[in-house]
């Protein structure tokens, strides 16, 4: 799937995926909201973030999960 709003660039941030524009990782948004933190708390402390960068890393790490591929291992 294609995220416009989300770049991978080895000039930023080690090339971790980021909100265009920022250097605000999509594993720190979406960091934020695991740790209670609304949409409207990080849109208001993050001046040029908005509802749909937000969106977007959500977007970005439901399709990242969706592709991850799990192996059990036969020895527990």
């Amino acid at each position: 799937m294609d995220h416009d709003r989300i770049v991978l660039d080895p000039a930023i941030l080690a090339g971790k995926p980021v909100i265009r524009g920022t250097r605000l990782s999509v594993e720190f948004i979406i960091g934020l909201l695991a740790d209670g933190w609304s949409e409207a708390e990080i849109v208001k402390n993050y001046p040029g973030m908005a509802h749909d960068d937000v969106l977007a890393c959500l977007a970005y790490a439901r399709d990242r999960l969706r592709d991850e591929r799990i192996y059990p291992s036969a020895l527990r």
